[in-house]
């Protein structure tokens, strides 16, 4: 019985058209004690969000009427609940699109119902770290104050340099969301840099000289290949 607590007054919105989809998720994450109502489209998922506010979105991509990406679009524009994207190889072109809009996490079908109930507990136990916007983060084994601009990693000093500070502060207030190559260019760089990627190379391997114990194999800032990056801040 403790279980099925775990998700007691946490409300889900699942975005799918495949009705075998929603039929398992509603299923399951109601198994979990959480409350959930399906949308099978992004049209609907809208409508339903004006009188009820969800705790988590999941949401397919390709959809009829208003996709994955234009839902996360439009959610965005008044919300900063954690979106989990479901999505199918080959996908990948609208999964960067959906992550560049706002997505915080994504999962591949098929998948496995224990990853995505970690994903959804993940989101749950981040987003108010995120919408805090602290002066200082601490968080695993990272302490940052955003005054000093001064790191402890594992309560040792790192010195950064001014880029590779933002460009940790940035990931760090975004812990296990995956962020996209082109979000972190705009971020860091400006608008104009979003096509030139050495940038984003570089700097990455420079900042994981500095906060990784072996930065050939990372812990904290791990690659997701051909999408990304994704902060992890240790225990």
């Amino acid at each position: 019985m403790m279980q099925a607590m775990n998700g007691e007054h946490r409300r889900i919105l699942v975005v799918d058209d495949e009705q075998q989809i929603t039929r398992v998720l509603r299923t399951t994450l109601s198994a979990q004690g959480y409350d959930i109502r399906v949308a099978n489209d992004g049209e609907m998922a809208l409508e339903l969000m004006k009188n009820w506010t969800p705790h988590v979105v999941i949401t397919d991509l390709a959809m009829p009427n208003i996709d994955g990406v234009g839902l996360v679009q439009q959610v965005r524009r008044a919300s900063q609940v954690p979106i989990i994207v479901l999505s199918v190889r080959g996908q990948d072109r609208s999964k960067v699109e959906a992550l560049d809009a706002g997505a915080d996490d994504y999962v591949t079908k098929p998948f496995s119902m224990n990853e995505l109930l970690a994903r959804i507990r993940a989101q749950l136990r981040r987003s108010p770290v995120i919408e805090e916007r602290p002066t200082t983060i601490v968080l695993g084994d990272f302490s940052i104050d955003m005054d000093a601009r001064s790191v402890k990693v594992a309560n040792h000093e790192v010195h950064l340099t001014p880029k590779e500070f933002d460009l940790l502060v940035y990931l760090a207030r975004r812990p296990g969301k995956v962020v996209t190559h082109r979000t972190l260019l705009g971020a860091i760089w400006g608008p104009n840099s979003t096509e030139q990627p050495e940038y984003l190379r570089v700097f990455v391997g420079q900042l994981r000289k500095k906060i990784e114990p072996d930065p050939s194999s990372p812990k904290y800032l791990l690659t997701e290949p051909w999408v990304g990056y994704r902060f992890e801040p240790g225990s």
